[in-house]
């Protein structure tokens, strides 16, 4: 069931206009710079997607768009974001019945749980839904690391069909990777930008990085080079894109939130490549500025983006 779901898979961000209104028409057109990159599936409603700053009508609307603008080419898995499983139940089947081909969920979040009530929460989800289910590993967002044996036992009862890990831990993420080395179906991706190379030598199904809004072609570069087991190829543009994740600090230090330094370095870059209008933010995040802008062309333009 998992045979669709490797590669590179972007979380998508989530334009905006200059007045704060979603853009349809930019999130299309970063929709098809994606699939033009390359890439072999396109996450939506992601952390990237700033996902928690969405009201129902605006997640509803991004599916939506991202759905009819992927138009069958790469799958679309959906990310499913709520406090606890009954909301997730009920966002599940609003989201689904727009579309997507997999299903991404945390733990439950401001609940305080632990690790019976995660396993529960997994399974009451995959249940419910008629997608694979993908757990996200995501503690800087829910503050609890998804348990090892968690996740092998529900991987080998196929409960879910693989995990996407920005959980940061690298000796967690490699010993995740070894216990479930024997199911080949299993798929379990990195959220890393910088170690993609090293996520991939380790036995990554694939790679699931913001940064690849911005430069898709480069991952799908680290992908096949590390798939035909050129190493030194596949570091090479590690190195590369690296350096391009310089934009995530390119805003003045403490005038904006450490989150919108980041996703707001990677909207400037594809507002400078022409791939979007605008770099604006949800509320009540800050957009970055004039100055912060020309740091970012600087860098976009040493990667050969521009």
């Amino acid at each position: 069931m998992t045979a669709d779901f490797h590669g590179i898979i972007p979380p998508l961000l989530t334009p905006r206009t200059t007045d704060g209104e979603i853009d349809r028409a930019g999130l299309a057109a970063l929709v098809d710079h994606l699939v033009a990159g390359g890439v072999h599936g396109i996450f939506v409603l992601g952390s990237s997607g700033e996902v928690p700053y969405l009201t129902n009508a605006e997640r509803d609307l991004v599916l939506s768009t991202a759905i009819e603008a992927a138009a069958g080419r790469v799958p679309v898995l959906v990310g499913i974001s709520e406090q606890t499983t009954t909301r997730v139940l009920e966002e599940a089947d609003r989201l689904l019945a727009i579309g997507g081909d997999a299903a991404v969920v945390t733990t439950p979040f401001y609940a305080l749980s632990d690790a019976a009530e995660v396993e529960r929460h997994l399974r009451t989800v995959a249940a419910h839904i008629s997608v694979p289910l993908f757990a996200y590993d995501v503690p800087v967002r829910t503050h609890m690391k998804m348990p090892l044996d968690v996740l092998v036992r529900l991987a080998e009862e196929g409960v879910i069909a693989g995990v996407k890990d920005s959980s940061g831990d690298d000796v967690g993420f490699r010993r995740l990777l070894l216990a479930t080395k024997h199911l080949p179906d299993f798929a379990v991706f990195t959220g890393h930008e910088v170690v993609t190379d090293g996520a991939m030598l380790g036995g990554a199904a694939g790679i699931v990085p913001g940064l690849g809004n911005v430069d898709p072609a480069g991952y799908v570069r680290i992908y096949d080079a590390a798939k035909a087991g050129d190493w030194q190829a596949a570091a090479a543009e590690q190195d590369r894109v690296a350096a391009l994740f310089d934009i995530t600090g390119a805003a003045t230090p403490g005038r904006v939130s450490a989150g919108a330094a980041g996703l707001g370095g990677f909207k400037t870059a594809l507002q400078l490549m022409g791939v979007i209008g605008s770099n604006r933010m949800a509320e009540p995040m800050e957009a970055l500025n004039a100055d912060e802008t020309e740091h970012v062309r600087e860098i976009v333009a040493a990667a050969g983006l521009l």
